[in-house]
């Protein structure tokens, strides 16, 4: 060690010695890269948790213009005539027997192009799961929270009048999810029954024509949970095979199954679930309930705060433990509170049209047409397992 000279000038000279010159300035020149693609990648994230445009081309139906956010400068989304297509593709594809292939077939016969080419069924797919067509209001966040999203927008912020962007996270990191500047034309309800659609796996795909049963697409082996399929008889009676046993043998099968036994049973139970809902008193028909809303972003912001709460606890001293706990009794019972009060307005949110309509077909349900049940069936059930013993059904509601 010399004296008087600082240690890191004595450490560069001895580097130099033993090291070569030409790979210190690899070393450092690598160093400046890493530092600047950090650099980079920090700014990139703070624009996208505040909501900046930062893709290229706007998506479809959306033009850009240029705004300025924060006193920043960036773009936002702009609807054109072609959002009614947009649209158009949701309301088709919200219903229960439309495939892919029937909007692609529409959008051909008709002429309508897309990016002057014919509507492709990719592309299609891609657009019904993008959510800057979305009216992001509270069932769009707690969509995002249950996908394990990271939500940089408060609650508060999630009323419905405005879209959002989805963005990729840090590397390792979850994506987040962040209100946008631009209006949403798609309906949460409507969106989010696409996105329940699109991910169901059945071996039926609800989009393929059926005429055997209007319980097709829905209905499972109660034994293994393999579709049942149609098999007419002779005889004119129509039974529900297991379709893992009529292929391998795999399963024991789910008995002697009719089809009129099965369809009698399943109607049965949708009207005992619908008298539930005989007495609710609900309020118009529109997407966005100001109270109900309220009490969603309490409920959030509460929960939000026990769980930076539980964060803070790792490490910490006895006093502060104390503190937490008392701190986390307290607002779990408000936690309580509000989520009783989300499950009421959420009941009571329920229109009078839409159970009347619903009563309406099923008070006549031997005049309703095939399609019509599909969709009320669609509407009520999302999977009926069944035997020759026993019928289990999984509502929606």
């Amino acid at each position: 060690m010399i004296a008087g000279v600082p240690m890191h000038v004595q450490l560069f000279a001895f580097i130099q010695q033993v090291v070569p010159e030409e790979i210190i300035c690899i070393v450092f020149a690598q160093l400046e890269r890493e530092s600047i693609q950090m650099r980079v990648t920090d700014a990139f994230y703070s624009r996208c948790a505040k909501g900046y445009y930062i893709r290229g081309r706007a998506a479809y139906g959306f033009d850009l213009e240029p705004i300025v956010m924060d006193g920043i400068k960036t773009k936002k989304l702009v609807e054109n005539a072609e959002m009614d297509y947009v649209e158009m593709m949701f309301e088709m594809c919200a219903e229960p027997e439309t495939s892919y292939g029937d909007i692609t077939r529409y959008f051909t016969t008709q002429n309508i192009l897309v990016y002057g080419k014919t509507l492709k069924r990719g592309f299609l797919g891609q657009l019904l799961r993008n959510q800057v067509y979305v009216q992001a209001d509270m069932d769009i966040y707690e969509y995002f929270k249950a996908q394990g999203v990271k939500i940089e927008s408060p609650p508060e912020l999630f009323t419905g009048d405005y879209s959002c962007y989805l963005y990729q996270g840090r590397e390792g990191e979850e994506p987040i999810l962040v209100i946008a500047p631009h209006k949403g034309r798609i309906p949460s309800g409507l969106w989010l029954a696409i996105q329940r659609k699109l991910s169901q796996n059945t071996t039926f795909q609800n989009g393929r024509k059926c005429h055997n049963t209007w319980l097709a697409g829905k209905i499972k082996c109660g034994c293994c949970g393999y579709a049942l399929a149609s098999l007419n008889a002779p005889n004119g009676v129509t039974y529900l095979r297991c379709k893992q046993r009529s292929e391998n043998k795999g399963c024991q099968g789910a008995g002697t199954l009719t089809k009129q036994v099965l369809e009698q049973a399943v109607y049965e139970e949708m009207v005992k679930k619908m008298r539930v809902f005989q007495t609710l008193k609900g309020g118009k028909t529109a997407s966005y309930n100001p109270k109900l809303t309220a009490a969603r972003a309490a409920l959030a912001k509460t929960e939000s705060e026990i769980e930076k709460l539980l964060d803070t606890l790792s490490g910490a001293n006895p006093t502060l433990l104390q503190y937490a706990n008392s701190r986390i009794e307290e607002l779990d019972g408000q936690r309580q509170v509000q989520a009783k009060l989300v499950a009421d307005l959420t009941a009571n949110s329920v229109s009078s049209s839409q159970v009347e309509s619903i009563f309406g077909y099923l008070r006549d349900w031997e005049s309703v047409d095939f399609d019509d049940k599909r969709r009320v069936l669609d509407t009520l059930v999302s999977q009926v397992r069944a035997t020759s013993e026993q019928v289990v059904i999984h509502w929606k509601l």
